[in-house]
């Protein structure tokens, strides 16, 4: 109600500053007739006056930065909800179409290929303005690219050589090495017990791999390589959002032009380790399933993947990378159950008392890391104070 109190107030507001401005001007045409009569006002009322007003504006900022506050919360959680729901369908139809066709490079970079043909589609048509890259800009998104291209094939080969639930289970020590990249890149180190809430994820993640019924040394290890190269692509994706690297750069542009890069440098990879055998890969699949079915299946898991990392993109804009990598873990909770219902992959006791050790530790960094933020706010403020 007070979101609507406020929304209420705030068009009121704008629908009468045409008359108020009109209001102003008339009153600057007065006063410049009747320059004797202001210049006999008392000096003292005139300050009184202008501190009750500043208290009043101050006030009304307050109240709209809440607003403000809350409107921006609301907004990086339809961010995060998206994202998730997204994330959740582009993984079951990804490992149906990797099911079918085993070729993770290939399927990978065609994804890739839907994703940057949807980009410039918005492009071309003018319903997204077209991005323009400065030299920098150019620099920035191929290596970006790199990590995002490089990251995706890896937990593609992760996919293909285990269950969804195992190759997520992994990826849930993210967090871990984002905040480690964001460190040693962007020079942003945190109190040392927040790195020690991390402890839990880590322990919690091992655990649930040790002994694993479906443990795969390869699926272990692109994952890892995975969790690595996304950090990367996290860190470096949001200093490029922050500087100059073109026009028209918003974070949905910039993934469109990551998006290009990605595919650009993936078609040698493919061509050098699958070119020779995806075709009849792709025919024997056809014979079972039918071209059709197979092409709508990669078009639309390339969309899905397109979609949730554009989404995923937007709510980088408005969070700290390490807080993307903490979401990413807890959204892996609801593609490990997905799984399991689709995919009837059942999970041992021990990963599944593993995984919550890790999810939990997860919380605990999240809670951790906003305290001692708070924290240093207040030391911040408490030091402005002393130095007026």
């Amino acid at each position: 109600m007070k979101f609507v109190r406020s929304w209420i107030i705030l068009v009121l507001a704008c629908s009468i500053s045409p008359s108020e401005a009109r209001s102003s001007s008339l009153s600057s045409g007065l006063s410049v007739q009747n320059d004797k009569q202001l210049s006999q006002l008392d000096h003292a009322e005139k300050l009184e006056n202008l501190d009750a007003a500043m208290s009043k504006g101050l006030v009304a900022l307050r109240g709209g930065a809440e607003d403000e506050g809350l409107i921006n919360r609301l907004k990086i959680g339809a961010y995060f909800g998206t994202w998730y729901a997204l994330n959740i369908m582009y993984n079951i139809v990804n490992k149906k179409m990797l099911n079918a066709v085993p070729a993770p490079f290939t399927i990978g970079s065609l994804q890739f290929l839907v994703g940057a043909l949807y980009s410039t589609f918005l492009w071309t048509t003018g319903l997204r303005a077209p991005p323009k890259l400065s030299d920098t800009g150019r620099k920035a998104v191929a290596q970006i690219g790199f990590f995002h291209s490089w990251g995706q094939l890896a937990s593609m080969i992760s996919l293909g050589a285990g269950p969804v639930s195992f190759t997520h289970i992994v990826k849930a020590l993210e967090p871990f090495f984002s905040a480690l990249v964001s460190a040693l890149l962007l020079g942003k180190w945190m109190k040392p017990q927040v790195y020690a809430s991390l402890i839990p994820v880590v322990g919690g993640v091992g655990y649930a791999c040790l002994k694993e019924k479906f443990f795969s040394w390869l699926a272990f290890n692109a994952a890892m390589a995975s969790n690595v190269l996304f950090a990367l692509r996290a860190v470096c994706s949001k200093s490029a959002m922050t500087d100059s690297v073109g026009e028209n750069i918003t974070s949905a542009n910039l993934f469109g032009l990551v998006t290009w890069a990605a595919f650009l440098i993936s078609v040698p990879m493919f061509i050098v380790t699958e070119g020779s055998t995806f075709l009849g890969l792709w025919e024997t699949a056809a014979e079972q399933s039918g071209n059709m079915k197979l092409v709508r299946q990669l078009i639309v898991s390339g969309l899905f993947h397109y979609l949730n990392n554009e989404v995923m993109y937007l709510a980088l804009s408005n969070v700290h990378p390490v807080t993307l990598a903490v979401g990413n873990t807890m959204k892996r909770c609801f593609i490990m159950v997905a799984s399991v219902m689709v995919f009837h992959n059942p999970i041992s006791l021990q990963a599944a008392l593993g995984s919550a050790v890790g999810i939990s530790g997860v919380l605990l960094y999240s809670l951790t890391k906003q305290y001692y933020e708070k924290v240093e706010a207040e030391e911040v403020e408490e030091k402005g104070k002393k130095r007026r």
